[in-house]
């Protein structure tokens, strides 16, 4: 199992758009994702569970991955976060 924190860095959180490409991304993935924050444990590869953690910008959520390809989609979740989930702004 692998863990890091990321930090939502665009400016209207994680909002629908933005979620939707997360659980996009990692949905390519076969290990197991999960996101933390605000006292909520999550599926990540599920709309309505990253959706139910309301991130504005700025907070910092948990991400765990856990199975075969668990470094690979950490890194690309990292990536995308990094990225401002690839938004203008």
């Amino acid at each position: 199992m692998l863990e890091r924190e990321l930090q939502v860095t665009n400016k209207l959180g994680l909002h629908a758009r933005a979620a939707a490409k997360l659980v996009q991304l990692l949905s390519g993935f076969r290990c197991q994702a999960t996101l933390l924050g605000r006292g909520r444990e999550v599926n990540a590869k599920s709309i309505m569970g990253v959706l139910l953690l309301a991130a504005a910008p700025g907070a910092t959520l948990v991400m765990r991955v856990e199975g075969d390809d668990e470094a690979e989609a950490l890194a690309a979740a990292a990536a995308l976060f990094e990225r401002g989930f690839d938004e203008e702004g």
